[in-house]
């Protein structure tokens, strides 16, 4: 019976490791001898860690022989392509960026659960994937591509150099290809370190916006603008950042520390490429409580760059910064500075509305009660409101009360002339009731005489 390569290589790998074995076996047998009489004159700890350290050696012996027994190559690697780019050609890497690698090879071997492993390694971060497992055939070629995401490795440098590692292999097979690429940051980048707002803002507060930017780009970011703005509560504010070379160096750096590239011109030793800063948002009264997207943008005539954020907001007063109990108006005034407000009740036609004063100044932080007083000829329950207008002019709220009337009272006087009116109108409809009755007739009786 005819034995395949790899199981043949499999007994070839058994009887050396076999032969090695016994080899040391007769070798410790001899020691253990020598041992044996020189350890009489010792404590049994010592004859213990002896014993461990020959059972050590072999086993470390037999590692490194499995290691040195190398599998049979897959085949023979035809092309690797980068983005359609035939890696030999230098195609350009750009830090951060998803690449698309393609490995055509030719097998040799006929063989299952086989795998493409592509590696990049950087300075301080790999990135590694594999294909499915699949089957090859001798003679014939074969090709897979596998999607990765270059590492940002390039932290002090503007391009650089990472190792990308081919591997083909299972089932005791194994083909291997290195190449070293080239990858420079891309020309334009900025990271947003860090955006930080408080926990919870308050409405009507004037709250800190902190964030860190770093330019991670080829060239510098020149100019730049930050804006902050809550597009749901149309908040927006927009300041002058400044500039952020793209690499921090002094006099003593050189273009080999840039692997060639010439970085005078882009070196300052007065300017940074990372900075922070700070923006403050005013949040107006009447904003209902919730979460809300924050957004910092970043931009240039070359850049634009955005990073969201969430913002708690509470509101104390839900309901508005004017209360209404029964008849009374209560005019808070959360902020920190006086307000002047003016108020005009609207009177109709049955209601009739005043207050105990039309014209308010709440101070920071306190409040103002108003009595509303209104009446009303007729019975049931009506609406009335009573508009609030700032010191401007301009109409701030129009509050709505309701209220049940009963109707106007009047005097006694009125009450005891209405009653005898309706007195004197009873005994009239009964005197003429009395009248209208006429008394019967009598029937008359003539005398007869017999």
């Amino acid at each position: 019976m005819l034995l395949t390569v790899s199981t043949r290589k499999l007994i070839l790998f058994v009887i050396t490791i076999k032969f090695i074995n016994d080899l040391w076996v007769c070798k410790i047998n001899e020691d253990l001898v020598f041992l044996v009489k020189k350890l009489n004159m010792k404590n049994k700890k010592n004859m213990e860690t002896k014993k461990l350290l020959v059972s050590f050696l072999v086993f470390v012996s037999i590692l490194l022989l499995a290691a040195n027994v190398s599998a049979t190559d897959v085949g023979s690697i035809n092309s690797v392509k980068i983005n359609s780019v035939n890696v030999l050609d230098n195609p350009a890497i750009i830090a951060g960026d998803t690449i698309f690698v393609k490995t055509e090879f030719t097998s040799d071997v006929n063989a299952s659960d086989i795998t493409v492993e592509v590696e990049i390694k950087g300075d301080r971060k790999d990135v590694r994937i594999e294909t499915s497992l699949f089957d090859v055939e001798e003679g014939n070629s074969y090709t897979r591509t596998l999607k990765l995401d270059i590492p940002f490795d390039l932290k002090d440098e503007l391009s650089g150099f990472v190792d990308l590692n081919i591997e083909i292999g299972g089932s005791g097979y194994k083909t291997t290809d290195h190449y070293v690429l080239r990858v420079q940051r891309e020309s334009y980048n900025l990271n947003t370190l860090s955006v930080s707002v408080p926990q919870t803002v308050n409405t009507g507060e004037s709250f800190p916006v902190d964030f860190v930017l770093k330019n991670i780009g080829y060239n510098n970011l020149d100019d730049l603008f930050v804006t902050v703005k809550i597009s749901a509560l149309n908040i927006e504010k927009s300041v002058f950042f400044g500039d952020l070379v793209a690499l921090e160096c002094d006099d003593d750096s050189d273009s080999i520390e840039n692997y060639g590239v010439d970085i005078d011109r882009r070196c300052f030793e007065d300017k940074t490429d990372t900075a922070s800063g700070r923006i403050f948002l005013q949040l107006p009264f009447d904003v209902n409580p919730g979460i809300y997207a924050l957004e910092l943008e970043t931009e240039n005539e070359d850049f634009a760059s955005s990073k969201t954020v969430q913002l708690v907001v509470e509101n104390a007063f839900p309901n508005g910064h004017f209360i209404v109990s029964e008849d009374q108006l209560v005019i808070v005034n959360p902020t920190n500075q006086l307000v002047v407000y003016r108020l005009v009740p609207q009177s109709t036609g049955v209601i009739s509305v005043s207050l105990s004063d039309n014209l308010v100044a709440v101070p920071a932080g306190s409040s103002k009660t108003i009595t509303v007083d209104a009446t009303s000829r007729v019975m049931g329950t009506h609406t009335y409101d009573v508009n609030v207008f700032a010191a401007d002019g301009s109409l701030v709220d129009t509050i709505n009360f309701t209220k049940t009337f009963e109707g106007r009272v009047t005097s006694p006087i009125v009450i005891l002339t209405i009653i005898l009116v309706i007195i004197f109108i009873v005994l009239l409809v009964a005197l003429i009731v009395l009248i209208g009755k006429k008394p019967k007739k009598t029937e008359e009786f003539g005398e007869s005489y017999y």
